[in-house]
């Protein structure tokens, strides 16, 4: 009687382990190859209706103006105290060594070169990433997607378009905004609260800073743009299960950009720092 329960219990975890790696790392697979492919999809698209002049210009609009409405004023709220902390915490560090004069340097370039790329993919994904799959699940609950394609419509060039080319030139505005915000959050933090020079504070970052941190910066946003876009309206066009499942589809492609945007992130980064190495000055 207990080998038969020994048994029971060695197939109950044999099942339970198959069914772990299909739940998991198989679905993960899938999920990662369908956001691929529907990103491959609908930059053809888009690029295609442009050339063609059919690309929905007034969704396009109306898309940018709703993810700029929703992620500006959360973006600059987050970007002011990053500054901060950042020109506390390299103050400190440059009096420890003495080096207070390239306090400026240190906290301006780190706050173009990750900072402000990362405060907008992160409010994106978390604003308007969210709002995107929650308006597309919900369209799928309803039917109405299907509805759509019955009547001959492209939900891929309808919605899946604009949504994505709106996503790419607000995270691009989102950054460059949050770069001003967080370099004048840092200037004054450090003049008027640290009791810094102003002329050694922009003379520091002007001489280590280049075009090709700022550009880096732009090239950051527009490609996390792009996955905030592509997860949301991915986990939003394969939404199961009703309200239910709209609330974990959101939950899912929010957790899934931010995921994805870090590890993004740090290749880019090595990227850069490989292609362009820094000489000294």
């Amino acid at each position: 009687m207990v080998a038969s329960d020994d048994r029971v219990a060695v197939d109950e975890v044999k099942e339970w382990s198959k069914g772990y790696v299909k739940r998991h790392p198989v679905a993960s697979l899938e999920t990662l190859g369908g956001q691929f492919m529907l990103g491959a999809r609908a930059f053809q698209y888009m690029f295609v209706d442009i050339a063609k002049r059919r690309f929905p210009f007034g969704e396009f609009v109306q898309q940018a103006a709703f993810m700029a409405g929703t992620a500006v004023v959360p973006t600059l709220f987050v970007t002011i105290p990053i500054a901060v902390t950042l020109s506390i915490q390299f103050g400190l560090i440059a009096g420890q060594v003495g080096a207070t004069s390239l306090a400026g340097a240190a906290s301006g370039l780190a706050v173009i070169k990750q900072g402000a790329p990362l405060v907008a993919a992160v409010l994106m994904a978390s604003a308007v990433g969210s709002a995107i799959c929650a308006d597309l699940g919900s369209r799928k609950i309803r039917d109405e997607l299907d509805a759509m394609e019955v009547m001959g419509v492209s939900v891929l060039h309808r919605m899946v378009v604009p949504r994505l080319a709106a996503g790419i030139v607000v995270g691009i505005a989102l950054t460059g905004l949050t770069c001003f915000v967080g370099f004048l959050a840092g200037y004054l933090f450090n003049t008027f609260v640290q009791s810094g020079t102003p002329g050694s504070f922009v003379s520091t970052f002007a001489s280590f800073a280049t075009v090709g941190d700022m550009v880096l910066a732009l090239i950051k946003a527009a490609i996390f743009g792009a996955i905030v876009a592509i997860i949301g309206c991915h986990k939003g066009l394969n939404t199961k299960g009703g309200p239910a499942g709209v609330a974990n589809a959101v939950n899912a492609a929010v957790v899934a950009s931010i995921l994805l945007l870090m590890i993004v992130n740090v290749v880019l980064t090595q990227l850069y720092v490989l292609i362009f190495p820094r000489h000294g000055i």
